[in-house]
C-alpha cells in the first residue's frame, strides 16, 4: 500500500489539480494507495477540497511542517510514504521511478524539481543547481519525498525541532541505514516562495542548509 501524505495550510487554489494528477498517477502504477490530506489550521476551503478529491483529512493545528507531515505519516496504513506537498504535480513516469527504486532495495529518495513559472532567470538557474547538488549531496527536496515506513520510524520521522530544512535532515538520517538516492525524474512545484523571497535571501539560506546541515538554521 502507498500513503501518500499531503501537508496544506490554505491551499484551496493549488490543491485540486495535485490531487487529480496524483490520483491519475496512482492508477496507472496500479497498486493500492490512499491518500491523506493533512489540514494545518487552513482558513479556506483546503479541508472541502481534499474531501471532495478522495482524499483522508486529518485537521491538526500545528503551522509547523516537520509536525504536520509526521500526523500524516501516523495515519498512514501503507508500507511506503510518499510526502507531496500542496502545490506539486506528479507525472506518472516520475512516481513509477520511485517505487522501482523501493523494490529495487532502496529505503527512499527524492527527485528533481521543476518550477511551474513566473521564477526569473535567477529562480530557472537556482533549480537547474539545486539537482545537481542534490543528486551530488543526495539531499531530497521537500516537495516529494519518498521512502519505506519502517525506515521512517527507524530514524523517528521528521525533526520537529526546525521550522524549516526538516527534509535535509531527514535525508542525511536516512543515507545512515540504507540506500538513499535522488532520481533524474522530475515533478513540477510552484515556484510562489521564489517569487515571494529576493534572491539575495533565498539562495544562501539554501546552500547554508546544505553545507553546514539543518543545525547552521
Amino acid at each position: 500500500m502507498i500513503s501518500f501524505v499531503i501537508p496544506a495550510h490554505n491551499e484551496e487554489g493549488d490543491l485540486a489539480a495535485t490531487l487529480r494528477q496524483l490520483k491519475e498517477s496512482a492508477d496507472a502504477a496500479g497498486r493500492p494507495y490512499e491518500i491523506i490530506v493533512v489540514d494545518d489550521a487552513s482558513t479556506d476551503r483546503t479541508g472541502e477540497i481534499a474531501a471532495a478529491g478522495g482524499a483522508t483529512v486529518v485537521r491538526v493545528e500545528h503551522r509547523q511542517i516537520a509536525a504536520t507531515r509526521n500526523a500524516g505519516a501516523r495515519r498512514a496504513t501503507g508500507d511506503v510514504l510518499i510526502f507531496v506537498d500542496a502545490e506539486t504535480l506528479v507525472p506518472p513516469e516520475t512516481l513509477a521511478a520511485a517505487l522501482r527504486a523501493l523494490d529495487d532495495g532502496a529505503i527512499g529518495g527524492g527527485v528533481g524539481v521543476q518550477f511551474d513559472h513566473g521564477v526569473g532567470w535567477w529562480g530557472r538557474r537556482f533549480v537547474m543547481v539545486w539537482n545537481i547538488i542534490s543528486r551530488i549531496m543526495r539531499c531530497a527536496a521537500g516537495c516529494f519525498i519518498f521512502v519505506r515506513q519502517d525506515a521512517f520510524i527507524a530514524v523517528g520521522g521528521f525533526d520537529e525541532r526546525y521550522y524549516a530544512s526538516e527534509e535535509i535532515w531527514l535525508s542525511r538520517e536516512l543515507k545512515r541505514i540504507g540506500r538513499f538516492i535522488i532520481l533524474r525524474e522530475q515533478v513540477t512545484t510552484s515556484g510562489r516562495k521564489v517569487r515571494m523571497h529576493p534572491a539575495r535571501r533565498w539562495i544562501p539560506m539554501v546552500f547554508k542548509l546544505l553545507l553546514m546541515g539543518p543545525r547552521s538554521w
